[in-house]
C-alpha cells in the first residue's frame, strides 16, 4: 500500500491511522499499542536477551498498563492533555527518536545542519508523543494477542508480533521493530496492518521536503504541533 504524498503533517497521521481493513479503527489501535508496548519499560527491569524476553515483558507489563488506563479514565476524559506527560515520562527514555528521525529523512538528513536536526527530531518526536496520547483516549479493551517470536540468542534486532482482535472483524496485526544497544531494547520503527510509521512520514516529509525544504517543513511540524496541542486543551 503506497504512502500518499502532498498532505499536511495533520493528514498524514489521519492517513496513516486512516489505513487497514477497518481504516480508523486501526488508526485508534496504533498509538495505543505503541505507547502500551514502551511503557513496559518502566515496570520492567533493562529488556535484555541475557533476562527476560521482549514478549514475555509486553505480555505482563501490558495488563498492568490497561488497569492504570483504566482507573485514570475519568481524569483523562476531563483532562485529555494528561496523556502527554504520560507518554513523555514513560515513552521518551525507551524510544529511539534520533534513529527514527535519521531514517525518516534519509539523505536530507545527511544534508541537515546540525540545528535543523535539533530540531526536527524535537518537532517529531512532539508530533508522535501528541498525535498518540490524543488517541490513547479511544482504546475501548479490544483483545491482544501476542504471536510466537523468533529470536536467538545473541540477535540485536527483534520484531514483536501482536494482533488486535475486535468481535465482528480481521485482527489488525501491528509489529514492533526494536533493537539492543548497550544492553537495552529500542524500539526503532513500528508497523500497523503492513504499513511502516518510518516509511510512511519518509515519503510524506520526503514530498514537503523538495516543495518548500526542510526549513518549512520543521515550521509546519511546529505548526501542527500548536493546533493539535490547542485542540486537545479546548476539548478537555
Amino acid at each position: 500500500m503506497k504512502p500518499v504524498t502532498g498532505i499536511t503533517v495533520c493528514e498524514a497521521d489521519t492517513h496513516l491511522r486512516g489505513h487497514g481493513r477497518e481504516g480508523g479503527k486501526a488508526g485508534k489501535l496504533f498509538p495505543f499499542m505503541l505507547f502500551l508496548f514502551l511503557s513496559a519499560s518502566l515496570f520492567s527491569p533493562v529488556w535484555s536477551i541475557a533476562t527476560e524476553s521482549p514478549m514475555e515483558l509486553v505480555r505482563k507489563t501490558s495488563t498492568r498498563m490497561l488497569g492504570v488506563l483504566k482507573d485514570e479514565r475519568e481524569i483523562i476524559e476531563q483532562d485529555p492533555t494528561r496523556l502527554y506527560d504520560l507518554v513523555v515520562d514513560i515513552v521518551l527514555p525507551y524510544f529511539d527518536f534520533e534513529r527514527m528521525s535519521r531514517w525518516t529523512l534519509g539523505k536530507h538528513w545527511r544534508r541537515a545542519s546540525p540545528e535543523q536536526r535539533e530540531r526536527f527530531v524535537e518537532e517529531f518526536r512532539t508530533l508522535l508523543v501528541r498525535t498518540y496520547g490524543s488517541a490513547l483516549a479511544d482504546y475501548a479493551d479490544e483483545k491482544i494477542v501476542y504471536l510466537p517470536m523468533q529470536m536467538k540468542k545473541g540477535d540485536a534486532k527483534v520484531v514483536v508480533r501482536t494482533e488486535i482482535q475486535q468481535p465482528g472483524n480481521l485482527p489488525i496485526p501491528i509489529n514492533y521493530s526494536m533493537y539492543e544497544k548497550d544492553s537495552e531494547w529500542k524500539v526503532y520503527d513500528v508497523s500497523i496492518d503492513g504499513i511502516s510509521l518510518v516509511a510512511n512520514y519518509r515519503t510524506i516529509f520526503s514530498s514537503d521536503i523538495r516543495q518548500g525544504g526542510l526549513d518549512k517543513l520543521i515550521d509546519k511540524l511546529a505548526s501542527d504541533n500548536e493546533k493539535l496541542l490547542t485542540t486537545n486543551q479546548e476539548s478537555g
